[in-house]
């Protein structure tokens, strides 16, 4: 890690690490505001959108997927679970294993705070000059890409295989 401030092409990585904790914020405010949803902490929604409609996963997959602690991920579950967005239930096939789902309730808050999200972000769009809407389309492949990088790194610290190198240890 160089801790560098500047990157390739005079990109300034301290503006930008600095921008997108805040801009996170103020858009989960105004969609908790223009929906009236439940305070929901960060993380929770993190735990939620790692549980698509239909699928259940065991505590320590959230925990790896996530990079989160277990321990972490057992508190939240615990909360979640006193709150209505999750149940937890032992697999028939493995009484060992814990399945996770979300609940119908926790799906239809994440969509309505998507659509909220998408809205105030489209109308705030709206209001930037055309160059600069221009520039954020630009950039959303490699803020993904950003993304999919640091989520990649955290996993390995913690020493967790990445899933596409374990799909590649699965070719070999």
């Amino acid at each position: 890690m160089s801790g560098s401030g500047e990157a390739s092409e005079g990109l300034d990585v301290a503006r930008l690490s600095g921008l997108i904790s805040p801009l996170r914020r103020s858009l989960l405010r105004a969609a908790r505001a223009a929906e009236q949803l439940p305070d929901i902490p960060d993380a929770q929604i993190e735990v939620l959108r790692a549980l698509p409609a239909g699928t259940t996963r065991s505590p320590v997959e959230l925990a790896d997927d996530l990079s989160l602690n277990r321990t972490t991920v057992s508190n939240l579950l615990k909360s979640m679970e006193a709150a209505g967005l999750v149940s937890r239930a032992t697999d028939a096939a493995d009484r060992r294993r814990v399945e996770v789902r979300a609940s119908a309730e926790a799906h239809r808050l994440l969509e309505r705070f998507d659509t909220a999200s998408a809205a105030l972000v489209g109308d705030a769009l709206a209001d930037l000059a055309p160059a600069d809407a221009a520039a954020l389309a630009s950039a959303l492949p490699a803020l993904e890409r950003l993304r999919d990088t640091l989520q990649e790194r955290s996993r390995a610290d913690r020493g967790i295989r990445s899933s596409a190198g374990v799909a590649e240890g699965e070719r070999a």
